[in-house]
């Protein structure tokens, strides 16, 4: 008897534990965005995510111009990594790396098959930092790999859509206006990266508190930001720095288009064999400001716009609806 009694006791506790725990399991967890400057200055980052996190927010220095070692130098420009991907890659509407690993492989028109994780960052190197490809297999690129999938932890999915991408603008019906766009800059971006583009540098070091637009140590005219339309949503998202955000944007629609219009008519690097990106053409962005494309739109337009126009001519010919 006295077996029994234990056994149903036993049984009961077991049960009640499971059906414990099934259901806080089942519960929503809680999740907060990790801020990365407190963690490093705390100490408690891992080795290799810390290692990811410097080369992300001090690229020049690890991987850049400014590397001890020439064969580190894969970023071609003193640009971070972080100036664009801004708060260390947390911020919403800044091209986010919280969750982005989550995100690959996936499929990229411009390289026409499906990519990994590792495959992008290599693809910003050569265009945003107007570089060259890291091996993917070493330490420098599995660092970058592990920060990024460290920010994305525990990430719900209700949170997948905050910090994807850029959100998206309501395209003026006009073309770009470089006298508008010139007055925006000079209202709202020379106090950070001057009349003449070329931003602030570092006060001690290499690398900037606020990069430079155009010129020589600048992205591409092959990078994703030479874009007016992609430039337009990053910049109305999260411009003027410290103020904005997607949420509660400075710039108006209009204000970002023309300014990023403006920013881009200048010159900057030239990434070679730009012909062979988007192998199949009917996938360029309708803002890719150089060409060959499959329709009979002036490069004039493709760079400034209107765009309405094209990405109705897709929609037309190929059943393609683009909104970039």
């Amino acid at each position: 008897m006295g077996v029994v009694m234990a056994l149903s006791v036993f049984i009961f506790i077991y049960s009640y534990n499971t059906t414990l725990l099934d259901f806080l399991r089942s519960q929503p967890t809680t999740w907060e965005l990790k801020i990365p400057e407190e963690e490093f200055a705390a100490g408690v980052m891992d080795a290799e995510v810390k290692y990811g996190y410097l080369i992300l927010t001090e690229t020049s220095k690890w991987i850049g111009p400014a590397a001890e070692d020439p064969s580190m130098r894969h970023a071609g420009n003193n640009l971070a990594c972080s100036n664009c991907h801004l708060k260390a890659g947390t911020q919403a509407g800044s091209g986010s790396w919280v969750g982005v690993t989550d995100r690959y492989p996936q499929f990229r028109g411009r390289e026409n098959k499906v990519g990994t994780i590792e495959e992008r960052i290599n693809g910003c190197m050569e265009r945003s930092m107007n570089g060259r490809k890291l091996g993917e297999d070493t330490r420098e690129m599995k660092a970058m790999v592990a920060y990024m999938t460290w920010l994305g932890e525990g990430m719900p999915e209700e949170k997948i859509t905050e910090f994807k991408g850029y959100p998206g603008i309501q395209l003026p019906e006009v073309a770009v206006d470089l006298e508008k766009g010139k007055a925006v800059y000079t209202q709202h971006c020379v106090i950070c990266h001057g009349e003449d583009g070329q931003g602030a540098p570092q006060p001690n070091g290499p690398g900037y508190v606020y990069p430079p637009l155009w010129g020589t140590d600048t992205y591409n005219n092959g990078a994703g930001m030479h874009r007016v339309i992609t430039a337009a949503e990053f910049i109305r998202s999260n411009m003027p720095y410290l103020e904005a955000t997607k949420d509660n944007p400075k710039l108006t629609d209009e204000e970002a288009y023309h300014v990023a219009g403006y920013i881009n008519s200048f010159s900057r690097p030239e990434k070679s064999e730009l012909a062979a990106d988007f192998p199949d053409k009917k996938l360029k962005p309708v803002s890719t400001p150089y060409g060959p494309w499959t329709d009979d739109f002036s490069p004039e337009q493709h760079k400034y716009g209107p765009f309405q126009p094209i990405i109705e001519y897709y929609q037309k010919e190929y059943g393609i609806k683009k909104t970039k």
